[in-house]
């Protein structure tokens, strides 16, 4: 079963209210130059400007703009996961409200979901307009995850990107997690991921909303992404085996503590008291330990049997659907 519009536009926006006008009539060009049926979503990721009465304007002068407001900032993953859910054309293209992705680009990104059968294609903005101290923390995540994650791209975090609409209603993009979506859609079966160099523009309106954090962030969201990718339907594999493997030295070093002392004083050799052995409080912790992490190894098997969208936010408004 095929969707009724070619083209979806997925556009998450925060305090963007310069550029909207500008980007929305130049991916309408795009759209109808190219003959493509189309709706361009915005979501208001909680702006402070004006930019959700922009958006209500432009869907009222086109039809094919659509809107979604959040009463307050949720961020990015939550914004494109809103949007992903929404869309309804075959190919369902994501990108930046900043003007520096270029809705140029979006015919032959459709071409090689289309045509060349890709599940997925990634941007790669291979000259970018970013100073230094922005791409080479950026060239070394990206450099790391492509070997953690086993995926060949250059550019992870590129927001233009094209899906196959079946990839965005089966993937969830919540916390900061938008960094690695190709990551996400390998571990739900969508392996054929491809990559297009695009053009990427230097910023026309207002300043970046990313700071330094953003890469801490980032490889904190690498490490958790990795963990939830091998061991979300089965957690008590990571932990069981972590808990089962302290709790058996603690009982090791328990035994050998006890039979020392029992040897010991069996053929009357000199004998310290079981408190007095460093060895004892060492394995008194790694019992304990074990116990816990096996535990929590249970818990975690019980949420996950029961576990539901983590994306629930509320939205404010919306127009067009």
């Amino acid at each position: 079963m095929t969707n009724e519009l070619d083209v979806s536009v997925v556009v998450p926006l925060y305090n963007e209210e310069e550029s909207l006008p500008e980007l929305t009539d130049w991916i309408s060009r795009v759209m109808q130059k190219h003959g493509f049926t189309y709706e361009i979503i915005l979501v208001d990721d909680g702006s402070t400007d004006d930019s959700w009465n922009i958006v209500k304007k432009l869907s009222a002068e086109n039809g094919n703009i659509k809107g979604i407001s959040f009463n307050r900032n949720f961020g990015k993953s939550a914004a494109l996961n809103t949007g992903f859910k929404k869309a309804t054309g075959n190919v369902v293209i994501s990108m930046d409200a900043d003007l520096q992705d270029s809705p140029d680009e979006i015919p032959a990104l459709r071409d090689m979901i289309i045509n060349d059968g890709f599940d997925m294609v990634s941007g790669w903005k291979r000259k970018r307009h970013d100073p230094i101290s922005k791409t080479i923390p950026s060239r070394f995540f990206n450099f790391i995850t492509s070997k953690i994650s086993g995926i060949k791209l250059h550019d992870f975090n590129c927001g233009l990107k094209a899906y196959r609409n079946p990839v965005v209603q089966h993937i969830e993009v919540y916390g900061e997690m938008h960094r690695y979506i190709p990551v996400i859609a390998k571990w739900n079966g969508y392996n054929k991921i491809g990559e297009k160099i695009v053009e990427h523009r230097a910023r026309k309106y207002g300043q970046t909303k990313f700071g330094l954090e953003r890469f801490i962030n980032g490889f904190l969201d690498l490490l958790s992404i990795m963990f939830v990718s091998r061991f979300r339907k089965k957690p008590m594999h990571f932990f069981g085996t972590l808990g089962s493997l302290s709790f058996l030295a603690g009982f090791i070093i328990t035994a050998w503590v006890i039979g020392d002392k029992i040897y010991r004083l069996h053929y009357k050799l000199p004998v310290r008291d079981v408190v007095d052995q460093p060895l004892f409080f060492l394995a008194l912790v790694a019992l304990i330990v074990g116990a816990q992490l096996f535990l929590t190894g249970f818990m975690a098997e019980m949420a996950a049997s029961r576990s539901h969208s983590a994306n629930e936010y509320l939205v404010n408004d919306q127009i067009g659907f």
